[in-house]
């Protein structure tokens, strides 16, 4: 009698075990469903404020003109300003290489696109690792005041030799960093008194309140931030870029719903004066962090157009940020162009 009592009160645990965890599973998922279905507002395509960043090849010389002539193909009349060129990465200290040796074909690339695309603008794409324990190696660390001093004077020295901007992509970066704004605090000044455009590349923000400790807590690294931070980072540059891939889900219904989601929360939080650039994941990965089948290009424009469309369907300073060029197929190209491009567009 008292096994029975024990086996059912086993069975009555592990049916309250399911429940807990099932319940919140299958109403997280029911939620990002609703977010993916409707129609967009028909005003929600391109501004003419769209991105893409390009890989490294361009500027160490092992792109030509056949390569910017086909570049101009691509992007002409798509709604692509800024190009975001990997000029880095940076030295662990926050120093940059001198410019022959760190992106020796970069006067050559900016020239050529100039030429071929008048209303394009080329970026530097600056970046490295995030470190945050005190002599831990292998990484930048922005609690050092002069490894910040010296991300300013890279800034300087890109500018110099005639890129329009400076994009910053540091990872990991944890919310609620009061360094990396003191970066941003310092950063911003210096490239806007060359006349250079200001642009960071950050994570995804808290899709339930304050999960990015959870996730910190359990696995080192928090992977969202909140946003309240995404705000403080946005009022403090020109553009902003949320990284809406990478999230693991598996389905493009999931996606494309946690997409809209995102895109919601980013524009609460940013200003009318800052562009707000959603990615797209050009990239095609199979790992846990990433399905090629559920993060496309498809889900990801319809995704942003609906949040869009829920929250500022008239906004101007929006945009889509492509990443990235060395791994885009034409199917990609199809659904920016066809869904956000103005390209087929009346």
């Amino acid at each position: 009698m008292a096994r029975r009592r024990w086996r059912r009160a086993g069975k009555w645990t592990a049916w309250a075990l399911a429940v807990l965890v099932v319940l919140p599973v299958t109403l997280a998922v029911t939620a990002l469903r609703a977010q993916y279905a409707g129609a967009a507002a028909p005003e929600t395509t391109t501004r003419g404020r769209d991105a893409f960043w390009l890989g490294h090849a361009w500027v160490d010389g092992r792109r030509d003109a056949s390569d910017v002539a086909a570049l101009r193909r691509r992007i002409e009349g798509t709604g692509i300003r800024d190009l975001y060129v990997h000029a880095g990465p940076l030295e662990h200290d926050g120093t940059l290489p001198p410019a022959r040796k760190a992106y020796p074909r970069a006067r050559w690339l900016i020239a050529a696109v100039h030429r071929e695309l008048p209303s394009v603008r080329v970026h530097a794409w600056l970046g490295d690792r995030l470190v945050y324990e005190k002599g831990k190696r292998g990484g930048l660390r922005l609690a050092d005041a002069s490894a910040r001093a010296a991300i300013v004077a890279s800034a300087r020295q890109v500018l110099s030799d005639g890129f329009a901007g400076v994009h910053l992509d540091v990872e990991p970066l944890h919310s609620d960093n009061p360094d990396y704004l003191r970066l941003l605090d310092r950063l911003g000044p210096a490239v806007h008194d060359r006349g250079g455009i200001l642009s960071v590349a950050v994570h995804q923000i808290d899709p339930l309140p304050d999960l990015h400790k959870v996730t910190g807590a359990v696995t080192g690294h928090p992977k969202w931030i909140s946003q309240r931070f995404f705000g403080q980072v946005a009022r403090r540059v020109d553009q902003i870029a949320l990284m809406s891939y990478d999230t693991a889900l598996p389905t493009e219904g999931l996606y494309g719903g946690y997409v809209a989601q995102q895109t919601r929360l980013a524009l609460e939080a940013t200003g009318p004066g800052t562009d707000l650039l959603m990615g797209l994941p050009f990239f095609h990965t199979d790992d846990m962090g990433h399905h090629a089948s559920a993060e496309t290009v498809r889900a990801a424009v319809r995704g942003i157009r609906l949040g869009l469309s829920r929250e500022d369907p008239g906004r101007r300073r929006f945009g889509t940020a492509l990443y990235v060029d060395f791994t885009a197929t034409d199917e990609d190209w199809a659904a920016y162009e066809s869904g956000w491009g103005r390209r087929g567009r009346p």
